[in-house]
């Protein structure tokens, strides 16, 4: 079968390379350089697009993601280790507070992957060009698509601006800013179906690295995620010493623009203690990177239980994006790309479409879904800080915004399970495994061992403090020059 995937992204590269290797002919098209660069610090230096602003941001692999990449593509599993990609396994992940720290069958399996997003990319990059069925081609601009006619069109190929390339199959790889629906309405197909959501949140990124010699506050090998009233801290340890840090405040506030300026992005992250320890032992590497428009979309290619047209599918940020915070767009990627890779080899072209609807359906549409609703609690705690007056002494007092009202009886959320999981080995456990999108969330926060163990455990011990930053130091910060 001759493949035509739309997009040099790391799924559309991964679906490649599993593609090629299954004997199929694959041509990647991109109209940015696909060459790999020649080490991994010049992939870093030139890792930024226009069009692609999330390469830039933190990354980590889930479990969801890892595992599958570690069975199906284990050169690739190696060769990303080779390259500095760092095993953040789950007793890295135990916070101090957790006394039992012993180990359990099954851990393994817990192991999240922490890297600079260039370098999982340099490797991917190089593996795809080895490939002998694989072709890229740079500097190609995809245009619209051919399609024989029918109830509904057939999709033939794909126009670019140098010219018609045939296929049986054309993968949309192509990212958020996706034209599959322009391509749709040019060969007389409905558009897709696309649910939203807004994510309502902007990131400011800047890299460092670790200053040779100095006393370092914990280990490199680190994951922080700090949600405050006014904005979230996240720092992740990255390849070869390298730190990404990143201000996410919601996109309203409009004196978080400030942080551009590098003194103010540092003023910032300096309100918060953890932060500050970690920004005495390091230097900056990188401008800032800012990125907004962020919203959670689910893409169907299945409307009314019709594809929309056969020959064509969507695979990573074209078929899904969540908020970047939960880290978990690239686990989806590699699932749905192992799994297209599968499929193709297993049904006829006519029927892939529905094939993979379905994936969608159970795999991705209950976590795009729990995303949404994570996405517009958050959101509201956040616009209620941000236009907050007299009830900013209530939220001093509570130890941080008001938040929506509580769960249901028999189930409890997500920030009261993290709240408990630091004192409890099997809650913490049941927390990685919800966060690494190996159990379904309701299962987990519907369980009634969990639900009670995590009462229990609120009623009794009184959760550390966030080090939230007053309104005055966070003004003083933001007006840092």
């Amino acid at each position: 079968m001759r493949i035509a995937v739309v997009g040099g992204s790391l799924a559309g590269l991964v679906a490649a390379t599993l593609l090629g290797r299954r004997g199929h002919e694959v041509i990647v098209l991109d109209r940015d350089d696909l060459a790999p660069a020649g080490d991994l610090e010049a992939a870093a230096a030139t890792a930024f697009r226009a069009g692609a602003p999330q390469i830039v941001q933190l990354h980590v692999i889930r479990p969801l993601g890892r595992l599958p990449v570690r069975e199906h593509l284990p050169d690739v599993y190696a060769g990303w280790l080779d390259a500095g990609v760092v095993e953040y396994s789950l007793a890295q992940q135990m916070p101090p507070t957790l006394a039992d720290r012993s180990p359990r069958p099954g851990d393994d399996e817990l192991t999240m992957l922490l890297f600079r997003r260039s370098t999982i990319d340099w490797v991917i990059r190089r593996t795809a060009a080895a490939e002998p069925r694989v072709t890229l081609c740079s500097g190609v601009r995809v245009t619209g698509l051919t399609a024989t006619a029918g109830d509904p069109p057939r999709v033939t190929g794909v126009t670019t601006d140098a010219g018609t390339v045939e296929a049986d199959l054309v993968l949309d790889a192509s990212g958020r800013r996706t034209r599959i629906d322009q391509w749709l309405r040019g060969i007389g197909a409905r558009p897709t179906e696309v649910t939203a959501a807004e994510c309502g949140v902007a990131y400011y990124t800047r890299y460092y690295r670790l200053r040779p010699g100095a006393t370092l506050p914990g280990s490199p090998a680190t994951v922080v995620n700090l949600p405050m009233r006014r904005f979230m801290l996240a720092m992740f340890g990255c390849d070869h010493d390298t730190v990404g840090l990143c201000l996410v405040p919601p996109a309203e506030d409009r004196a978080f623009k400030a942080v551009r300026d590098p003194a103010a992005f540092t003023a910032v992250a300096r309100t918060v203690p953890q932060a500050a320890a970690w920004l005495d032992a390091m230097d900056p590497e990188t401008d800032i990177y800012p990125m907004g428009d962020l919203h959670n979309t689910l893409r169907r290619l299945v409307v009314d239980g019709t594809p929309v047209a056969s020959g064509i599918l969507a695979v990573g940020d074209s078929l899904c994006t969540t908020n970047p915070t939960f880290a978990r767009g690239i686990a989806f990627a590699l699932q749905e790309v192992i799994h297209l890779a599968e499929a193709v080899g297993e049904y006829p072209v006519e029927e892939l479409t529905k094939v993979m609807d379905e994936l969608t359906s159970t795999r991705i549409e209950p976590w795009f879904a729990d995303q949404a609703a994570i996405d517009a609690a958050r959101l509201a705690a956040l616009r209620r800080a941000l236009r907050r007056t007299s009830a900013s002494a209530e939220s001093a007092a509570s130890g941080g915004p008001a938040g929506p009202a509580g769960p249901a009886d028999g189930r409890v959320d997500l920030a009261s399970l993290r709240q408990a999981a630091g004192f409890d080995p099997e809650l913490f456990r049941a927390q990685v495994r919800l966060l690494g999108m190996l159990t379904p969330a309701e299962e987990i926060l519907a369980d009634p061992v969990v639900v009670r163990r995590v009462r229990e455990i609120l009623a009794s011990v009184d959760p550390p403090p966030l080090p939230d930053p007053s309104d005055e130091e966070l003004a003083a910060a933001l007006a840092a020059r």
